[in-house]
């Protein structure tokens, strides 16, 4: 009888404890993505430069890219100065807008790309997608998945909270967008992979449930455990569907609609994903979700992040327009406005209660 097996896209290494960056270079010789040392690393203009001093002395082969925003034109520009210098690996420095550029430009060259992220804001740091800021809007590309991830504790407490309380949105809300996923196989017969389902929902709720909070270690590793979880999670469904539904659709319709006042991409799909288990009828489960949101300090209502109750029902309304294609709740519900504005009372009162 045959053996059948796959192989899953992932990280050679990921390496998550404090003082990880320190042996980075390390690590790249031991892993044999770079023995040279002859890298190409893409930092931001402002923070970036403090890690630049502390890390140039440790890899004296690599040249810096200084990285002025999260555009398709900086991917492009990235990678035209990084072509043809035969450097062993992109390395991306920096939060998701750093990462999601040196993904791009990496996979545009064909060179692996590291990722070294200096905060949590998010699941893309090990996604095999970057996304980025085009004259539409925001597009997203497929890449390779990072070749390793490196996460240093002691950078990431250097951050600010709001970025821990973002990744941890994004993570929590995993839950909402699996359920979203086996919605759409139970109503359509959507194929769902339940390896990647399983990685999704488990990183989610292992955030979910952990009793500490943004200032304790045992916390970060479990939070950017089930990030990079999550990116893989991607890799084996072939696309986001592991990690982005409902709430995901609001988070765009947000960013759509008032450009100038979206909250952060955690805050704005851990609200969205509040809201869709309560539409689905799983008020427990929104309602636990709603009380560990709160405990990290994220927002479970609109007016919470500026938002009146008209403007959070016309993003729900308008939603589904940001992802044709794909099935979730408010496609399934296909709710009227006013039976948007009910539901949306009947949550609220649910959550203050």
């Amino acid at each position: 009888m045959p053996v059948l097996t796959r192989l899953i896209p992932s990280p050679v290494v990921v390496d998550i404890r404090r003082g990880a960056m320190d042996d980075l270079a390390g690590l790249l010789a031991d892993q044999r993505i770079s023995s040279s040392g002859k890298l190409a690393i893409a930092i931001s203009d402002g923070s970036g430069r403090a890690l630049r001093e502390r890390l140039a002395p440790v890899l004296p082969g690599a040249d810096w890219y200084p990285v002025s925003d999260g555009t398709i034109d900086s991917a492009v520009k990235l990678a035209d100065g990084i072509k043809g210098n035969r450097y062993d690996a992109v390395v991306g420095l920096g939060g998701g807008k750093i990462i999601d550029v040196a993904k791009y430009a990496a996979a545009r060259v064909g060179l692996p790309m590291v990722a070294v992220a200096t905060n949590l804001s998010h699941d893309g740091l090990c996604s095999p997608v970057a996304t980025l800021d085009n004259d539409n809007g925001r597009g997203s590309y497929g890449v390779p998945t990072p070749i390793a991830v490196v996460i240093d504790l002691d950078v990431i407490r250097e951050a600010p909270a709001r970025y821990v309380r973002s990744g941890i949105g994004d993570a929590i809300s995993n839950i909402s967008c699996v359920a979203d996923w086996e919605l759409a196989h139970e109503v359509n017969g959507e194929e769902i992979d339940g390896l990647a389902a399983a990685m999704a929902r488990q990183a989610g709720e292992a955030v979910l449930r952990h009793p500490g909070g943004v200032g304790d270690d045992g916390f970060l590793k479990v939070l950017a455990e089930g990030l990079v979880l999550t990116g893989i999670s991607m890799s084996v469904a072939g696309d986001s569907r592991p990690a982005s539904g409902a709430c995901h659709e609001i988070n765009h319709a947000f960013d759509l609609l008032y450009p100038q006042r979206a909250a952060s991409h955690g805050e704005q799909v851990g609200l969205g994903a509040c809201f869709a288990m309560h539409l689905r009828g799983a008020h427990q489960e929104s309602l636990l979700m709603a009380s560990i949101l709160r405990r990290h300090g994220l927002p479970v209502l609109p007016e919470e992040i500026g938002f009146s109750v008209d403007e959070f029902v016309h993003a729900v309304d308008y939603a589904p327009q940001t992802r044709p294609g794909r099935f979730t709740v408010l496609e399934h519900l296909n709710l009227s406005t006013d039976q948007i504005r009910d539901a949306y009372a009947d949550y609220a009162k649910t959550i203050r209660s």
